[in-house]
């Protein structure tokens, strides 16, 4: 049987996608029934992608580039948790959402992404929709992995900040640190504080107290 090559699009960062078909005769130019997507933009191949992927996958396009990220692990959930917690405590009016999906400004035509973790007023993401408009967002955040780091530290810091999102908090597990960064202007933040996992940082307004980074 012949093994289809991987297939990866730029700024994939799964593990490789066999197929979509095996061909048992090892004729690779047999009317096998794939669909033919020539000529398809990167927004249309991002559609089919995010059709298929596996449950629990998250496929974005992020600067252009469509990334698959496979389930996160116990120790990045637990940060969320944690996160997530601080600020109920914080403020219990607010809304704290995983798995929401964000249309923010693109290199391409759109950007779509799926933070970590949302903040935003409760009753913000009340629609059937699964791409939401950002501006209820008071804060997103991203707790890195060793194949979302650079993304999350380089890439989607620029669609955050021009969808207007007013502060976006890294929590930097390879770095060691936790990130704020804060007043967005164009395609960065005007702002930004890094302090050692383990200290408090500030968190500025919109929300307004102390994060203890002390259970990261």
């Amino acid at each position: 049987m012949a093994t289809a090559e991987p297939i990866i699009m730029p700024g994939y960062q799964g593990e490789a996608i066999y197929g979509p078909y095996d061909d048992p005769d090892g004729d690779s130019d047999a009317d096998s029934g794939v669909p033919d997507h020539t000529g398809a933009s990167v927004e249309q191949v991002f559609e089919l992608f995010s059709a298929t992927a596996p449950k629990g996958w998250r496929v974005e396009l992020i600067e252009g580039e469509i990334c698959v990220t496979p389930p996160a692990n116990g120790e990045h959930e637990e940060i969320v948790s944690e996160l997530s917690g601080q600020i109920r405590d914080h403020d219990k009016g607010l809304g704290r959402y995983t798995g929401i999906g964000l249309d923010v400004p693109g290199a391409s035509r759109t950007g779509r992404v799926v933070p970590d973790l949302v903040i935003a007023p409760k009753g913000s993401f009340s629609d059937r929709g699964e791409w939401h408009d950002p501006s209820p967002v008071l804060l997103v955040a991203e707790v890195t992995s060793d194949s979302t780091a650079e993304r999350d530290r380089e890439q989607k810091i620029q669609g955050y900040a021009r969808a207007g999102i007013p502060l976006y908090l890294l929590i930097d597990r390879e770095a060691g640190e936790a990130v704020v960064h804060a007043e967005p202007s164009a395609n960065e933040y005007a702002k930004s504080s890094r302090c050692k996992l383990g200290l408090t940082v500030s968190l500025p307004a919109p929300l307004g107290f102390e994060l203890d980074t002390a259970e990261f």
